[in-house]
């Protein structure tokens, strides 16, 4: 019985053995061709796998590059958009609920409405009785605790950018010397002192020197002969100072020629009092 047992199991190990070589068994057309050895070492097998890869991260890389193109590209278009409408959604929004009530709903009525009543408010308050009025308004306000605050704070920042020259609070862009020699700061003339000493009177300009956009900054005293005044308009200046600096022109011309590299005291007599 031991032997026939033996030989069971070599004939099911060499059953088990030629079941094994029928799955190695590959066809013809399916055998990949012999693999050369290149001159560095490596296989073309590998070198071909190694290409593919390469050509993939170069595909990736320009489908990121395009994607982060149009994201820069569509994001001011997207932004300039969403601010438009909201504007005039919230313009429109202050006459479109009486022609609701009226029964009248054209889409954008309200808006038009509200661009002519601001340039009718224009109109009018450049007049002698627009003027008093607003004055009596203003002193009414300046009277309240808490909204005379508001009040002069958003009337300076409204008036920066306002078309009269006599009512601007930024009078010219500046560019002066500073924190120290080699460099310079951009700011804006705010208005001109006069400074009276024993020696003489020297004359001293304003200049504010934004820190953190517009409502931040650092006011410095600077003599009227050191300021550079560059060709740039109040209203292109604040644009600068918003964008961070992205907006300055590459090239700026001085319209103001007179300027001195060392600090020089104007003399003047001192009238007898």
């Amino acid at each position: 019985m031991g032997i026939k047992e033996k030989e069971k199991e070599k004939a099911e190990e060499e059953d088990v053995i030629d079941r094994d070589l029928e799955r190695l068994i590959i066809p013809a057309d399916h055998i990949p061709p012999p693999t050369t050895t290149n001159i560095n070492g490596g296989s073309e097998l590998s070198s071909a796998s190694s290409q593919q890869e390469a050509f993939i991260k170069l595909i990736r890389s320009w489908a990121t590059k395009k994607f982060i193109t149009g994201c820069v590209i569509l994001f001011p278009i997207a932004i300039t958009f969403y601010a438009t409408w909201c504007f005039v959604h919230f313009v429109d929004g202050f006459f479109s609920p009486v022609y609701s009530h009226l029964g009248i709903n054209t889409i954008g009525l309200g808006f038009v409405t509200s661009i002519a009543f601001i340039f009718l408010v224009g109109v009018f308050m450049s007049s002698w009785l627009g003027t008093s009025l607003l004055a009596l308004g203003e002193w009414f306000i300046k009277k309240l605790p808490l909204m005379s605050y508001i009040y002069a704070a958003s009337k300076q920042i409204s008036s920066a950018i306002s078309p009269d020259q006599n009512s601007r609070v930024f009078k010219e862009v500046a560019i002066i010397r500073h924190p120290r020699m080699g460099e310079y700061a951009f700011g804006f003339i705010t208005a001109t002192v006069v400074l009276q000493q024993i020696s003489g009177v020297e004359e001293l300009c304003c200049v504010y020197v934004p820190t953190n956009h517009l409502y931040l900054g650092d006011i410095f005293l600077v003599n009227s002969k050191e300021i550079i005044r560059p060709d740039i308009s109040v209203r292109e200046g604040i644009e600068i100072v918003i964008s961070g600096g992205m907006s300055i022109p590459h090239m700026m011309s001085i319209t103001d020629t007179l300027m001195i590299h060392r600090p020089r005291i104007r003399k003047y007599e001192i009238p007898q009092v």
